[in-house]
């Protein structure tokens, strides 16, 4: 197949029906038969749905906020008796079980009694857990949620 041989059909005009029986779109011009669809003028909005109650007005409206960030994940106070005198992060508490990934917000709040002294380093604690860490002789240091290393970071630093 040549160039000049091509059939382009982005300028092909469209089809005039209701022109005569000899124009090849005559007589219902496509519509069919009678009926509501076949006659001219207003036609029928989406959804419509011939007099039955429409689905659209049915559904109730979606109203309100919905956060697309992630919500933080919770450790409590009484779990991190287990890193007594150790510093606790995101990757330490991750490695222990205590949250599902080490590249999100963490939040530790108050539930029963924390007698470790640790140092805390991750990015929310509710002002409790902060006075128990404190009175335990423990420390909170608020740091920001770690990134995740792309793959051509890894290579680099790997080499």
């Amino acid at each position: 197949m040549k160039f000049h041989e091509l059939e382009v059909t982005s300028n092909k005009n469209r089809k005039r029906v209701g022109r005569g029986i000899s124009a090849g779109g005559g007589k219902t011009a496509g519509r069919g038969t009678k009926g509501q669809n076949a006659r001219t003028g207003k036609k029928l909005r989406a959804t419509f749905q011939g007099g039955q109650r429409a689905l659209v007005q049915a559904v109730p409206k979606a109203r309100g906020f919905k956060s697309k960030r992630a919500p933080a994940q919770v450790v409590y106070l009484d779990n991190l008796n287990a890193f007594d005198g150790k510093t606790v992060d995101n990757f330490s508490l991750y490695e222990e079980g205590y949250i599902a990934t080490p590249f999100s917000l963490v939040k530790v709040i108050s539930r029963g009694e924390l007698k470790a002294k640790i140092t805390l380093n991750v990015q929310r604690v509710s002002n409790s857990a902060k006075a128990a860490i404190e009175k335990a002789g423990g420390s909170f240091n608020r740091t920001n949620v770690p990134l995740k290393q792309s793959s051509k970071e890894a290579e680099e630093n790997d080499k």
